[in-house]
């Protein structure tokens, strides 16, 4: 019988079939738990709200539980919103933590997160 630990938790497909990815419950919660203490390490905390600025990868739904690990609200905002739309969310929520990244596709072209959300 297969442990819990090596089934499936989730699929990943980005815009390419050809970037396909498997993770298993074992490799997720380690990856949660990596995650939790990176962001403990920057002093979230239980309570913290945190925005999630990510394109669609496989570590978004990591940033997600790891939130959730260590007792902080998360608000995910869609990659597409202009600088100041994301400004007024990071505001209007309290957010003490903007996890992103420098960018990432969308339908096959670049999209770039960090550039967008510093010109705010």
């Amino acid at each position: 019988m297969e442990a819990i630990k090596d089934k499936t938790a989730y699929l990943w497909e980005g815009d390419d079939p050809s970037e396909a990815k498997a993770s298993t419950y074992g490799d997720l919660y380690r990856q949660v738990n990596a995650f939790a203490a990176a962001l403990k390490k920057k002093g979230g905390q239980k309570g913290d709200r945190v925005i999630i600025y990510l394109p669609m990868i496989i570590e978004l739904p990591v940033a997600m539980l790891a939130c959730a690990r260590i007792g902080a609200i998360h608000s995910v905002v869609f990659g597409g919103f202009s600088a100041e739309a994301i400004a007024n969310r990071i505001q209007d929520c309290g957010a003490r933590v903007v996890i992103t990244s420098d960018g990432g596709f969308r339908s096959g072209k670049p999209v770039a997160l960090k550039k967008t959300w510093m010109r705010r």
